[in-house]
């Protein structure tokens, strides 16, 4: 099969679904999407990526946001169980209320840590925490170039540990990560100087 015939078979599956009274979101069409794409090798699809919901912010939201969730994690707080809690005892959740009455536990389930990279100007909003997993790149152990012989690779790992070492004025935070074939690495200066050597991993 070609892959527009792939993509109108899909079309009518989808559209088997709403007559079952079984609606797809949209994420998850362009999920399947996407999987076509990988498998057929096409670059139709090579642009379609799933919609980042803190695009759907206005600046001004966007602003109060990250804002609450950076002051969240400086207080070691994890702020979506805040603003799920807030909502499940009828609490006002201050200069993010907007969230609860707008947008709702749908778009908040939407939001995952991968989504803060395009807003990493914010001074990294979400901090690293025990548990969640990253992507790091060959160039933190090997020289790589972007446009070189040896190309930058990208390794799923765990955080297993994140410790904040203050000297003087100066503060810097290490990481230590295990890869999947049980390997352990720390990252020096995770947030400092090699914030461009980790990304958060897409699930």
């Amino acid at each position: 099969m070609t892959p527009d015939e792939i993509e109108a078979v899909l079309q009518a599956a989808f559209k088997s679904c709403d007559a079952a009274s079984c609606p797809l979101t949209d994420t998850q069409k362009q999920i399947l999407l996407q999987v076509v794409n990988k498998i057929q090798g096409n670059s139709k699809f090579g642009v379609l990526e799933l919609a980042n919901p803190l695009d759907e912010l206005t600046s001004e939201e966007l602003a109060a946001f990250l804002q609450f969730v950076k002051t969240q994690e400086a207080e070691d707080k994890i702020w979506k169980t805040k603003l799920l809690n807030d909502w499940l005892h009828e609490n006002d959740s201050g200069e993010v209320q907007f969230i609860r009455e707008r947008y709702g536990v749908q778009w908040l389930n939407r939001v995952h840590s991968y989504h803060f990279e395009k807003y990493a100007y914010y001074e990294d909003a979400l901090k690293l925490r025990v548990g969640d997993r990253i992507e790091i790149s060959n160039a933190l152990w090997e020289w790589v170039q972007d446009d070189g012989p040896c190309q930058r690779e990208w390794y799923s790992c765990v955080v297993l540990q994140v410790d904040e070492i203050s000297t003087g004025d100066d503060s810097v935070s290490n990481c230590v990560v295990r890869f999947y074939n049980g390997t352990e690495y720390e990252i020096q200066g995770i947030y400092e100087w090699n914030r461009y050597n980790w990304r958060w991993l897409k699930n």
